[in-house]
């Protein structure tokens, strides 16, 4: 039955989206402006692999790697290369418009693409390696509060990127000083970073639930704790949240796309209309599921003014704790 219910939905999905003006012909685009490995990555990806199964694209959907400048060199080529491209997503989460809170793409602001829609959001973690001596978040927490230079976090953002606000945030609500003195190391993704932390050149990694899927899963990487307001269903059950542990600190990164905002209407419309029909199939759910996604969808007249809420509020916590003047 569930099946057939899932087949009924994209049929009437399919029906609703010949009627309209324009459709993808051939290739799609969808660029994730980070090396492979990282959360925009397995945007791209996994996205791109649901919409060819529910018929969305007649083609395939391409998934093309632009790292650089926590997202700005992506963010650049779009607004200044593809600008009236119909058919590029561009994946995006809280880290880009943590970028653009900071002003870290020069000259761009949240007003130069369009937001097309969000499929999910990923809560953040802090984690460890295998053979760390750091047993629960509180003993990371413990010898930052002693000594804010003694523990090396590695993320996949760049420096103030939401990877690293995530350890300030944390440290902060543990009641550590001096926040800017914690090193945190920078990388292309997260896979880079969890290399080192797994490999015992650096003390902490920081990012989010999906992409330390696999590191968990083989046992290399120890999570210490998830920066969700409660624990998260599924395989993650058993992985405790900060606030559990007494700090205070919640971080979701929602993951979804924008695209130029020279395209024309009907492209627009067809890609928030193929966005809706994606987050309700039972494909999709499943993607959620395996990959720690919790339900995030604002319609997609709201998700605009979140947007640009959300880049007012990093700004401010940018301000507050000495990364932005």
């Amino acid at each position: 039955m569930l099946f057939k219910r899932t087949l009924s939905f994209v049929a009437a999905a399919a029906v609703s989206m010949s009627a309209m003006a324009w459709q993808p012909e051939g290739k799609v685009e969808c660029l994730a402006p980070a090396d492979p490995g990282g959360g925009w990555d397995f945007t791209c990806r996994s996205v791109g692999n649901v919409m060819q199964e529910l018929g969305l694209v007649d083609g395939t959907v391409q998934t093309v790697n632009m790292a650089g400048a926590g997202g700005g060199v992506a963010y650049a080529h779009t607004v200044s290369k593809r600008a009236d491209d119909n058919k590029l997503l561009v994946a995006a989460s809280t880290a880009t418009t943590t970028r653009l809170a900071q002003k870290q793409f020069p000259g761009m602001n949240a007003d130069m693409v369009t937001w097309v829609g969000a499929l999910g959001a990923d809560y953040g973690i802090i984690a460890v390696g295998k053979d760390s001596e750091y047993q629960d978040l509180n003993d990371l927490m413990e010898a930052v509060k002693a000594n804010p230079k003694s523990v090396k976090f590695a993320g996949g953002s760049a420096r103030g990127g939401w990877d690293h606000l995530k350890v300030l945030i944390t440290a902060k609500a543990a009641g550590a000083s001096k926040l800017p003195s914690i090193p945190y190391l920078s990388y292309n993704n997260g896979g880079e970073a969890m290399t080192q932390v797994v490999g015992g050149q650096v003390d902490a990694f920081t990012g989010d639930i999906s992409e330390a899927t696999g590191f968990m899963e083989s046992g290399d990487l120890r999570v210490l704790a998830v920066l969700a307001e409660e624990r998260l269903p599924g395989k993650f059950k058993d992985l405790p949240t900060a606030r559990e542990q007494g700090i205070d600190s919640v971080g979701p990164n929602w993951r979804g796309f924008y695209m130029p905002k020279g395209a024309d209407e009907a492209a627009k419309e067809y890609w928030v209309d193929a966005i809706n029909t994606l987050y309700a199939s039972e494909e999709w759910k499943k993607v959620m599921k395996s990959n720690g996604l919790i339900p995030f969808h604002p319609p997609a007249n709201e998700f605009d003014e979140f947007v640009r809420k959300q880049v007012q509020d990093i700004e401010n916590l940018s301000r507050e704790i000495g990364l932005l003047k």
